[in-house]
C-alpha cells in the first residue's frame, strides 16, 4: 500500500449499537489505517437513543481499538466521507436484502464521488440482529442481552423507562 493512509467510514444510526455493529468494527479496525464509525444524524426519525448516548456507547465499545474514532453527521453520507478523509465506505451485510439495497447504494454513492463501498458479511450468530428488532424486543419488555453488549441494554432499558 505504500505510505498512503487507508481511511474507511462505518456511517449508521447505531440506534442501538448491536454485537453486529461490534463485529463489523472491530473487523473494519483490522483492515483499515483508520474507521470512522459515523453516527448519521437524521431529524425527521426518532431514535430511541440521542445520537451523543450512541457516540458515547460506541466509543466504550470500540475502546481499546485505537485506530477508531466515533463521530456524528449531517446530510449525505458520501459528503461526510469526503471531509473526514475516508476513501472507503465500510457495510455490513446480514441478508439478501440488505445487499439488494446496499449494492444500489455503494453503486450510487461511486457514482457521485468515485467513492468505493467494502462489504463485510455479517457474523453467521449476529445475521438476525437489527436495531430495529432490539427496540421492538426491549418494547414489548424482552431481553435483549444475547443482541447488545451489557452497556447498550442499560442504556436501552433506561430509555424505555423515560419514554
Amino acid at each position: 500500500m505504500g505510505s498512503s493512509c487507508r481511511t474507511a467510514l462505518y456511517p449508521g444510526t447505531f440506534d442501538p449499537p448491536t454485537f453486529g455493529h461490534v463485529d463489523i468494527i472491530r473487523r473494519g479496525a483490522a483492515m483499515f489505517d483508520e474507521l470512522v464509525v459515523a453516527v448519521g444524524e437524521n431529524p425527521a426519525k426518532k431514535p430511541l437513543l440521542t445520537v451523543a448516548a450512541r457516540m458515547e456507547l460506541l466509543r466504550e465499545l470500540a475502546g481499546g481499538l485505537g485506530t477508531v474514532r466515533v463521530e456524528s453527521y449531517e446530510g449525505l453520507t458520501v459528503d461526510y466521507a469526503a471531509r473526514c478523509g475516508a476513501t472507503v465506505l465500510l457495510r455490513g451485510l446480514r441478508s439478501v436484502t440488505d445487499f439488494d439495497y446496499e449494492s444500489r447504494l455503494a453503486l450510487t454513492n461511486r457514482a457521485l464521488t468515485g467513492v468505493e463501498t467494502v462489504f463485510v458479511p455479517a457474523d453467521a450468530q449476529y445475521a438476525f440482529i437489527s436495531g430495529s428488532l432490539v427496540r421492538d424486543v426491549a418494547r414489548l419488555g424482552g431481553d435483549i442481552t444475547s443482541m447488545v453488549p451489557a452497556c447498550v441494554a442499560e442504556a436501552v432499558r433506561a430509555a424505555m423507562k423515560r419514554r
